[in-house]
């Protein structure tokens, strides 16, 4: 299994206050044909991210069109993403499409953490809060931070969750533990956590991020997400497999795509997207600096 690089599709050109740098976390939704609308998280001066968008011609490998403002800002002082908001992926659920993201806070004199928001995706493409407390918060399960959630709808008509969830924020060797826990739900609304879901090493994978999976349960399971392996190294994409069971092995060596020698992804690749279309596997992902560089693309040669 081996990525080939298509190149560098979108790098934001600082046109809006709210999207001043960074596409990260794109996220591609089928509009017609060969179009695809990419969300992204881009950055204003104080780095708090806001969505926005641009449609992208999968097949040539161009963008149509790019949309001069953002669809959604990260919130006020006081609320759970007066930070930022880091997409994740979009699902249906009563017939209504949602996109779940991590909402970053930034306490005074504190760590900065993560919890999970849920977005209403409109028939006119707007993005509208559906609550002002999260979706998912804190708990005794997930007691410090959370990122970048996952859903998948199964073939059975229930509900995959994947999503990012911080143990520590020092291992000692200077890296936090931050961990791919998975849940369960019967309706896309109501979830049931399951606890770790993709096992770490301390090393070698132990900062995970950005979990994207594609599969069923007669093929199996296949999983690309960000890590970090504590020695050092910026982000880079992981890979593992699981059966019909959702018990992941971790199989870094299969990931088949690294940083390239030179250029906008040589120092970091990171939040992939993966999906399926005309008979081909794709990838957008992220370049250096989480996505100041702007995504790429990328397809699976089996």
């Amino acid at each position: 299994m081996r990525w080939k690089k298509l190149g560098q599709l979108y790098c934001p050109p600082g046109n809006h206050p709210k999207l001043l740098s960074h596409a990260a976390n794109p996220l591609a939704i089928l509009l017609e044909g060969n179009i695809y609308r990419v969300l992204f998280s881009g950055r204003d001066e104080l780095n708090r991210s806001s969505v926005g968008f641009v449609d992208v011609d999968i097949v040539k490998k161009e963008v149509v069109y790019v949309h001069d403002r953002p669809i959604f800002e990260h919130g006020a002082e006081d609320s759970f993403y007066s930070h930022g908001v880091s997409i994740g992926n979009c699902y249906e659920a009563d017939g209504q499409r949602y996109i779940l993201f991590m909402g970053w806070q930034c306490p005074p004199e504190a760590h900065w953490r993560g919890e999970i928001g849920r977005l209403i995706l409109g028939h006119n493409w707007s993005l509208s809060l559906e609550d002002n407390r999260p979706f998912m918060a804190l708990d005794t399960v997930d007691a410090i931070s959370l990122s970048y959630p996952w859903v998948q709808h199964e073939l059975s008509g229930s509900y995959k969750m994947w999503y990012g969830s911080t143990r520590t924020w020092d291992t000692g060797n200077g890296e936090m533990l931050h961990v791919i826990n998975q849940a369960k739900s019967l309706d896309g609304h109501r979830w049931e956590k399951e606890g770790l879901a993709v096992p770490y090493k301390f090393n070698i994978a132990q900062a995970f991020s950005h979990p994207t999976v594609i599969g069923n349960k007669i093929d199996g399971y296949h999983m690309w997400f960000s890590y970090r392996s504590g020695s050092g190294e910026s982000y880079r994409i992981g890979y593992a497999y699981s059966g019909d069971s959702f018990v992941w092995e971790l199989e870094l060596e299969k990931t088949g795509i690294d940083i390239s020698p030179d250029g906008w992804d040589s120092q970091m690749i990171c939040y992939p997207f993966v999906f399926d279309h005309g008979g081909k596997r794709y990838m957008l992902y992220n370049g250096n600096d989480y996505g100041k560089s702007g995504f790429g693309i990328a397809v699976l040669n089996y």
